[in-house]
C-alpha cells in the first residue's frame, strides 16, 4: 500500500490511514457531511464525506483508523480525497493509531540528552531551578505531545523538536550577539510552549483542551513559574523572576496574537522572532513535502493564506 505522500493526481488507492480528525459540517443544501483530515506516517490529505448519516457520524470519529478507499485529485490547487468507500479497521489490521503518527526526525533520547545538555548551560541559579521544577513535572507529555492541533510541529514529539530547533538557533543568535544574556534566553525557550501539555489533549486525535481554549498556554505557563517559586521558595517579584516571566508572555510578540504585553527587552525580542522563523519554516517543509518540484503548495493559513512554489532545480 501507497503512503500518502506518494500518490500523484487522479491516483486511485485503498490504505490504512487515521482520521487526525472528523469534523461534522453542513452543506449548502442541508444536509450533514463529515470533513476529514487523513493522516499516515507520511503526512496528511483531506476529503469530504458527504451526505453522512448518524450512523457514519457516530462510527467515523476523530482517532480511529480506517481502510480508505479514494482518489487523489485537486481542488483549487490543492490535494485532496475523493472517497470512494470508507470503513474501520478490524480486528487483525494495523489499528493502532501510532503506526500513522508522524514523528519528530530526532529520537526522543537524543533529544533529552541534548535539552540537559543546554538546561546546564542555564548558569543563572532561579532560572535554572525553575525550568528544572518544571520540567521535572511534565518531561513525558513535554516529549511526547505535538506543538499544535494542524500548523507547525503538528506531530508527535513536536513540542519538544520545536523547541530544541528553537534552542540551536538561539545559541547561534547569542554567539553573535555578546550582550544578550543566554541563560534568560535559553530558559524563555525551555518555557515558552511549555504550556501546551495542558492546552492540547495529547499525541493522538489532538484537540484543544477546555483549559487550552479557556486560558491559553501563555497564560497557564506564567501560572507554572508562579507555582515553582512557591515550592522552590523564590521571591515571585524577583527581578530575575519577572524578566523570565515578560520573555515567555511577549513571545507571541502582538497583542492581538495573545501576547499580554510587547517584547520590552532583548532576549524578548530574540525569542518571538526565533519562535515565528522555526514555526514559519515548519509549516512551509510540511507543505512542500507534499508536491513535486515545480508545483505550488496549498495555501498555508498560518502564512497569510499563502502558497509557496518549489523551484525545479
Amino acid at each position: 500500500m501507497k503512503k500518502l505522500r506518494e500518490l500523484v493526481v487522479d491516483e486511485t488507492f485503498e490504505t490504512f490511514v487515521l482520521l487526525k480528525t472528523a469534523d461534522v459540517r453542513i452543506a449548502r443544501n442541508g444536509k450533514k457531511f463529515i470533513a476529514f483530515t487523513f493522516q499516515d506516517n507520511s503526512g496528511t490529505i483531506d476529503g469530504k464525506y458527504w451526505g453522512a448519516s448518524d450512523e457514519d457520524i457516530a462510527t467515523f470519529t476523530t482517532g480511529n483508523v480506517v481502510l480508505l478507499n479514494g482518489k487523489r485529485e485537486l481542488y483549487q490547487n490543492m490535494p485532496q480525497v475523493k472517497i470512494m468507500h470508507l470503513r474501520l479497521a478490524k480486528e487483525g489490521e494495523p489499528t493502532d493509531p501510532s503506526l500513522y503518527m508522524e514523528k519528530a526526525p530526532i529520537d526522543i533520547d537524543e533529544m533529552k540528552q541534548e535539552f540537559n545538555d543546554y538546561l546546564l548551560d542555564i548558569t543563572q541559579a532561579k532560572w535554572h531551578r525553575i525550568v528544572r521544577h518544571i520540567f521535572s513535572k511534565y518531561q513525558k507529555e513535554f516529549f511526547e505531545y505535538p506543538a499544535a492541533k494542524r500548523n507547525h510541529h503538528a506531530f508527535a514529539g513536536g513540542l519538544a523538536f520545536h523547541t530544541l530547533t528553537m534552542l540551536r538557533l538561539a545559541k547561534s543568535v547569542a554567539n553573535e550577539y555578546s550582550e544578550l544574556n543566554p541563560s534568560l534566553l535559553y530558559a524563555g525557550v525551555m518555557l515558552h510552549d511549555l504550556g501546551k501539555v495542558h492546552e492540547l489533549s495529547g499525541p493522538v486525535a489532538t484537540e484543544y483542551t477546555l483549559a487550552g481554549n479557556l486560558l491559553g498556554h501563555i497564560v497557564m505557563i506564567d501560572e507554572e513559574i508562579t507555582k515553582a517559586c512557591i515550592e522552590l521558595n523564590i521571591p515571585e517579584l524577583d527581578e530575575e523572576v519577572l524578566v523570565l516571566k515578560h520573555v515567555v508572555l511577549a513571545h507571541h510578540g502582538l497583542l492581538e496574537y495573545g501576547s499580554p504585553v510587547r517584547p520590552k527587552i532583548m532576549e524578548a525580542e530574540v525569542l518571538h522572532h526565533l519562535d515565528n522563523l522555526d514555526a514559519s519554516i515548519q509549516m512551509m517543509l510540511g507543505s512542500l513535502k507534499q508536491i513535486n518540484p515545480g508545483e505550488y503548495t496549498e495555501r498555508i493559513f498560518g502564512l497569510d493564506n499563502r502558497n509557496f512554489y518549489l523551484p525545479n532545480i
